[in-house]
């Protein structure tokens, strides 16, 4: 069976059963140049600027590259910048070498003209990735093998928000009229989010979204040729499809292994497992600052009281979330961020017992006979993101708070927030550079220019917005976190977040086939060897 298949038919076909599924396993032959990769999702876009979104960048990430990588243990490599420093007479300006001798997969040559395309392209809203450029007021070509960024003050943290910011051809964006990011939120179409020109190790030789993107070897790569010479990348949503395609052959690696199925796969012949924290936490958020919510039954908004976000905070077991729902595969807490992160902490990170009484009496001080509200979660993103707002539907509903759960693909959850379209929602959230300041460009400052993107809490602080901005420049690193920890402390505080857990990764995969977990959850099948 081929997956030029339908998902649907691909999902009858597999569900016959596991064990006949089983037995077929080691029937069927491994092509140890062609690797077959499933994962829960597709990327939404192949634009390499248009979403800051993790599968988007992880299948992006195999046909564009950046100035700067990320290795698996978290430290910067070189990739299209060969080097990269401060300038000696000018703090303001990072300068960054380009490596000579790259094409483009249509034959152009790459240059510093089109790194200042690229990053100008970024940076400049609808981008979704503007928020990581928001200091920078002037990229310019040197020569033809020089880039000087210079940003607003000294920024000696910038190079850090690199790691996923691709580089793309100047010419090839002008011939097809694509040389700003399409709206995504908007759903803005361009040529660019179907097509692409990178660099990168593979190119983009078929693309039926959400049923198959194949990639083949770019032979013109400047790098050490991969293992892999072809990719065929298949979003199954439904968990125990993708199990079954894993078990049957059909598949070679499955990224997103249900939790539930964890400890089977691991005793199972002709399959190895591998586990790791991830870079990224799961919470819910709300409109904080309305002053009416359309999906409430009330007259005013309940999410504008702190009383409400308070016993929200009481009702959350997030100790019955990771024994139940996540089958031990979380990390409770109640911090917004991953401990990878600076500016995590422990104080930050500890979480309270439910007092369900306490939460009760909360809500009904101020609504005598509840309310209710509309949650709105993606069924196809996170580890278990659909069972996570059940769970959480059910702890409210104890406190009085009647709460009825709109489940969609994440493709049109994530514009709902990006368009202050939900009141009350669920969102993941990776931190790529490694850094508070992420966090705050994206959920906690003002949505205004290149800030806030996805802050759909409407959450607004002059006094926080300056503090945020100031991280950019700062150079005492000292008063740098010390910044960080007094804007956590009021976000903390204002309860801006109803964090859940750290995410933990399994990736399973055929025996004889080896791939790390890779804390960004963007695995490279460049990586990936064959015993």
């Amino acid at each position: 069976m081929s997956f030029m298949t339908k998902t649907g038919t691909l999902r009858t076909a597999l569900m016959a059963g596991v064990a006949t599924a089983a037995m077929a396993f080691t029937s069927v032959p491994t092509d140890a140049e062609t690797l077959r990769w499933a994962r829960v999702g597709d990327a939404l876009t192949l634009d390499p600027h248009s979403q800051n979104e993790g599968p988007t960048h992880t299948l992006n990430h195999h046909i564009y590259e950046t100035l700067v990588g990320r290795a698996v243990d978290g430290t910067l490599t070189p990739r299209l910048a060969t080097d990269w420093y401060i300038h000696d007479e000018d703090d303001t300006v990072w300068v960054f070498e380009i490596r000579e001798g790259v094409t483009f997969h249509e034959g152009q040559e790459l240059t510093a003209h089109d790194v200042v395309f690229s990053l100008d392209r970024a940076r400049t809203p609808p981008s979704g990735m503007a928020a990581l450029h928001a200091a920078v007021e002037e990229v310019t070509a040197v020569d033809d093998y020089t880039v000087h960024v210079r940003l607003a003050g000294p920024a000696p943290l910038y190079v850090q928000n690199l790691t996923n910011t691709f580089v793309m051809s100047r010419e090839w964006a002008e011939e097809h009229g694509t040389e700003t990011a399409p709206n995504f939120a908007a759903g803005e179409e361009a040529y660019s989010v179907r097509n692409t020109n990178g660099t990168g190790p593979y190119m983009l030789v078929e693309r039926e979204a959400e049923e198959r993107t194949v990639l083949r070897v770019f032979e013109g790569h400047w790098d050490d040729a991969p293992q892999v010479t072809e990719i065929i990348y298949t979003p199954i949503s439904e968990a125990a499809t993708r199990v079954s395609a894993l078990l049957s052959g059909e598949v070679d690696i499955v990224q997103d292994v249900p939790v539930q199925d964890i400890a089977r796969l691991e005793q199972t012949d002709g399959v190895s497992v591998v586990r790791g924290p991830e870079n990224r936490n799961i919470f819910f958020s709300y409109d904080m600052t309305s002053e009416t919510l359309a999906s409430t039954n009330v007259d005013d908004n309940p999410f504008a009281h702190p009383e409400i976000r308070e016993a929200m905070a009481l009702a959350l077991d997030r100790d019955a979330i990771r024994q139940v729902v996540m089958r031990g595969e979380s990390q409770p807490s109640a911090a917004p961020l991953p401990p990878f992160v600076n500016g995590w902490t422990e104080e930050m990170h500890a979480y309270d017992a439910p007092d369900i009484e306490r939460a009760s009496e909360l809500v009904s001080g101020i609504y005598p006979n509840g309310f209710s509200v509309d949650l709105h979660c993606p069924n196809d993103r996170y580890l278990n993101d659909e069972a996570i707002c059940q769970a959480l539907v059910g702890m409210l509903g104890r406190i009085g708070m009647n709460v009825n759960l709109v489940s969609q693909t994440r493709s049109l959850h994530f514009p709902l927030i990006e368009n202050w379209e939900t009141d009350f929602y669920l969102l993941g959230w990776g931190v790529p550079t490694f850094d508070s300041q992420y966090v705050f460009d994206f959920l906690v400052h003002t949505r205004e220019g290149a800030y806030g993107a996805f802050n759909g809490t409407r959450y607004s602080n002059a006094e926080l917005d300056a503090m945020i901005q100031s991280l950019a420049t700062e150079t005492d690193l000292e008063a740098r976190d010390a910044t960080i920890a007094a804007i956590w402390d009021q976000v903390m505080e204002d309860r801006i977040f109803l964090n859940v857990h750290n995410q933990m990764l399994a990736y399973a995969m055929r025996d004889g086939i080896n791939l790390d977990v890779h804390p960004e959850n963007q695995p490279r099948m460049t990586s990936v060897t064959f015993d």
